[in-house]
Formats: C-alpha cells, sequence, structure tokens
C-alpha cells in the first residue's frame, strides 16, 4: 500500500472515530467527566469529539461530491453515443 493511499485511508477514519469517540463518551461519561462537563453546556469531551468529527468531515464530502459527479469516461461514453445517434 502506497503512503498515499494510506493518507486518504487515515484521512477517512478520522470523522467516523471521533463521532464513534463522542457517542462512548456520552453513554459511559465517568464522574470526572460529569464534574467537568458540568460547568458549561459547550465544556467536556462530547462536544470537543462532535467538533473535531465536523472538522475531519472534509474527505467525506469530497468522496460523495466525487461520487455524484459522471467519471471523465461515462462521459465522454455518454457524448460519443449521443453523436452516432443523433
Amino acid at each position: 500500500m502506497s503512503a498515499s493511499r494510506a493518507a486518504d485511508l487515515l484521512a477517512l477514519a478520522a470523522a467516523p472515530g471521533f463521532a464513534l469517540m463522542a457517542l462512548l463518551t456520552a453513554q459511559g461519561g465517568d464522574a470526572v467527566e460529569m464534574l467537568c462537563g458540568a460547568t458549561s453546556p459547550l465544556g467536556g469531551m462530547v462536544p470537543m469529539y462532535l467538533s473535531m468529527s465536523v472538522f475531519h468531515a472534509g474527505p467525506w464530502l469530497r468522496l460523495a461530491q466525487a461520487s455524484r459527479s459522471p467519471s471523465p469516461i461515462a462521459a465522454r461514453a455518454c457524448s460519443d453515443s449521443d453523436e452516432t445517434t443523433g
């Protein structure tokens, strides 16, 4: 596996990883989390993990955009078939 491919996979793993950590922290919040997070609704680890998940959503958005746009090969095939039928 090339280093570039490994970096791409690591980038895709970040957002769901942080979302999972937020879920697990919210479900099993310990006493320290309860004490430290009680001072502010935006304090604590759950909001931090959720914000990190949002900040790392870029690779997923690019992947979704790439899957929606037609590939150059498919676009060329469609334009070739239009020329033969028209």
